[in-house]
């Protein structure tokens, strides 16, 4: 598949047709047809970051906008499906972390997928490319990952095709949103993106605030993991996870760092570990207006040692 430009990426993520998933469990579709009701999932951690799996609903409350809210359900565990992408850096400062992050991903898909689950691979540098479109076939993303090229053009046009001072090196703003945009916004269910990226954006015709938004309008969690080359740059490389870790918390994920005591490996397995140990809690919101304006949400737990991890609230959107 050729490399494309950002103009054509929300094209080229539409273009290809989605195999069918099941539908939801019946339970589930009774949720989903009341159109106020707001469902969360989050995790529930220890003060040394360890996964507590055995809460229940009497350790929690929840507020909108300050104000308490009746908890409709809460859930330990969901049958819902996993839709999830995986978004992988290739510009020229990832070029000698490129095979490692190929042979942790095939390894990743098998562990993470299940029969109703779904996952995409988009690989971005100077441009986005979709590898692979929605798929069950752990087969079909590990082919992608082989197929997976550094990306270390520099252009200098964005999509309105009017020339940028500012040259493109690592559209990851632009493919965050895109991804959330084109590929999760319309799904039902459990949605995450995972990001294996230095962090760097150049070039991005989006920005950070914008694909944060992007990705709350479509209920998408991103797990971040910051895995950067020391090499690069001769040693003068500096590196900020201010944008990761952002992103990561006002959407209810977690940032991982890529170092000597955590390698890749280890952090797919601490990511497939918080997507088994989510819970899911509802409640229909006592502000009923569909306005489009943001809602912050703030879930309280009885135990002050314990810290939950949610995304920090939604758009009321129709």
């Amino acid at each position: 598949m050729r490399l494309i430009c950002l103009a054509l990426v929300p094209f080229l993520l539409q273009a290809q047709p989605k195999p069918q998933q099941q539908p939801p469990i019946e339970a589930d579709a009774t949720f989903k047809a009341d159109v106020d009701l707001v469902s969360i999932y989050f995790s529930v951690r220890d003060k040394k970051g360890g996964l507590i799996p055995n809460a229940n609903k009497q350790e929690f409350t929840i507020f909108e906008d300050g104000k308490e809210q009746n908890i409709k359900f809460f859930t330990k565990e969901t049958n819902l499906p996993l839709t999830l992408g995986l978004l992988v850096d290739v510009s020229g400062s990832q070029v000698r972390l490129l095979e490692d992050e190929r042979r942790a991903a095939s390894q990743f898909f098998p562990r993470v997928l299940k029969q109703k689950d779904m996952a995409f691979l988009i690989s971005f540098g100077a441009e986005a490319e979709l590898l692979q479109d929605f798929t069950n076939s752990t087969r079909l993303l590990r082919d992608a990952l082989g197929n997976m090229k550094m990306n270390t053009g520099v252009s200098g046009i964005h999509a309105s095709t009017i020339p940028s001072a500012t040259p493109k090196g690592t559209i990851l703003y632009d493919t965050v949103y895109l991804a959330a945009n084109d590929k999760l916004k319309s799904e039902v269910g459990r949605k995450a993106m995972v990001l294996i990226t230095d962090g760097m954006d150049q070039g991005s015709s989006y920005k950070l605030s914008q694909a944060i938004e992007m990705a709350q309008k479509a209920d998408a969690i991103i797990y971040s993991i910051l895995y950067a080359d020391p090499r690069f740059g001769n040693g003068f490389y500096r590196l900020d996870d201010s944008a990761l870790r952002k992103m990561s918390e006002e959407t209810g994920g977690h940032l991982f760092r890529v170092d000597n005591r955590h390698p890749l490996d280890t952090i797919f397995d601490q990511i497939q570990d918080e997507m088994r140990s989510q819970y899911t809690i509802g409640y229909s919101p006592t502000n009923s207006r569909k306005d489009g304006s943001f809602r912050k949400i703030e879930i309280r737990m009885l135990n002050k040692d314990l810290k939950v991890q949610a995304r920090k609230g939604y758009y009321a959107v129709r």
